[in-house]
């Protein structure tokens, strides 16, 4: 049978049900029932409509956006950036583009846009994707743009990630599917299936997938060419493990980051106490061993997970005057206590190493905005 045959209309339900069934993938017989559809050529043709060829990945040589795995390696200090909203659940993009400009002007180097701290699960993926292209477009020439672009459904991974390097981001990050959990031959065949598209950092959190990425896996897919390394969250014994195996590694964890870049071999963090001291973190992971800063941020660090992240950064940015007080449920801000406790923190480490200009609020519980449609 030719490739070349065209597709035939499909005029009834009956012809359907024949295009989709295994009785038309069987070549050289007939079903019994091609009659009553027009005739044995007309059903193989249907078979012929319905036949899938080999996907390509939608992806593009243009260099603007691109930047060689080899360098996106080295970076240092990349950012998980919080997405502000409006008091209708709307992105607010000048709040955004204020946080972005921060962390710019304080040396970080690349940014997870979309990801967990930025709420990405809580974004249709017109808005995920839009807010990658609006990152690139204003920002893309100044810092790393690498887009959360991971799914539980490879399908949507696929679709998001084609996207997103579509819109130029810099790479993408996957997470292993969660909640509906594969096994580790799933694994492998999910995150090929991505590797396809260009750059790629794979994170493994499994206290949010409810699922460990083991090395066994990691090992099998770091020689794709497009496999940028891991963001991990297990600890720093897996990543000396991966380390000492040549395998690029960013602690997912700020309050083991300092001992995984100095100790243990990590290229550095991707943090979320960095979108509040920047430049700190910046110092932390570029000025060499300095355990006097580092405990220095572990008050701060500790009361930033005190609830699962982003509600204690959504609380820390409103309180310094850099977001509006908006969150989008399930979340909600953290209680007067533990903000007043967030106050005398920024004045421990000292107001000037956070950015804004205002004096740290405590905000009354009235001052949050809830909001459950948008």
């Amino acid at each position: 049978m030719e490739a070349s045959i065209a597709m035939p209309e499909i005029r009834t339900q009956e012809c359907r049900a024949l295009a989709s069934s295994a009785l038309c993938g069987t070549l050289g017989r007939a079903p019994r029932s091609a009659a009553r559809c027009g005739s044995r050529k007309a059903c193989l043709q249907i078979r012929a409509a319905v036949m899938q060829s080999t996907p390509l990945p939608m992806r593009s040589n243009e260099l603007k956006n691109s930047t060689p795995v080899e360098e996106m390696k080295k970076l240092r200090l990349i950012s998980a950036i919080k997405t502000p909203y409006l008091p209708d659940g709307r992105f607010d993009l000048e709040a955004y583009d204020s946080l972005v400009r921060t962390q710019v002007d304080h040396g970080v180097e690349g940014l997870i846009v979309g990801g967990t701290t930025g709420e990405g699960h809580l974004m249709n993926w017109d808005e995920h994707i839009m807010l990658i292209a609006r990152t690139v477009n204003c920002f893309g020439d100044k810092i790393k743009v690498i887009g959360n672009t991971g799914s539980n459904s490879t399908r949507e991974a696929i679709h998001a990630t084609e996207q997103g390097f579509a819109a130029g981001m810099h790479a993408a990050l996957h997470i292993n599917p969660y909640y509906g959990k594969t096994s580790m031959d799933g694994l492998l065949l999910h995150f090929k299936s991505v590797l396809a598209m260009g750059p790629t950092v794979i994170y493994n959190v499994p206290g949010r997938t409810g699922q460990d990425i083991p090395p066994s896996v990691i090992e099998k897919i770091a020689s794709s060419p497009n496999f940028l390394g891991v963001k991990e969250c297990m600890g720093n014994e897996r990543v000396k493990h991966y380390t000492e195996q040549g395998i690029a590694v960013w602690s997912g964890n700020d309050d083991q980051c300092h001992d995984s870049r100095w100790d243990f071999g990590a290229r550095g963090v991707i943090s979320v106490v960095s979108n509040l001291v920047p430049k700190l973190m910046h110092e932390l992971m570029f000025s060499g061993k300095n355990q006097e800063l580092n405990e220095k941020l572990m008050p701060l660090i500790n009361w930033l997970f005190v609830e699962p992240n982003p509600i204690g950064l959504n609380t820390a940015l409103s309180q310094l005057g850099l977001i509006r007080p908006v969150f989008r449920l399930p979340y909600a801000p953290l209680n007067v206590e533990k903000r007043q406790e967030f106050v005398k923190i920024v004045e421990g480490i000292g107001r000037d190493n956070f950015p804004g200009c205002t004096e740290v609020r405590l905000l009354k519980d009235d001052d949050f905005l809830l909001v459950e449609r948008y």
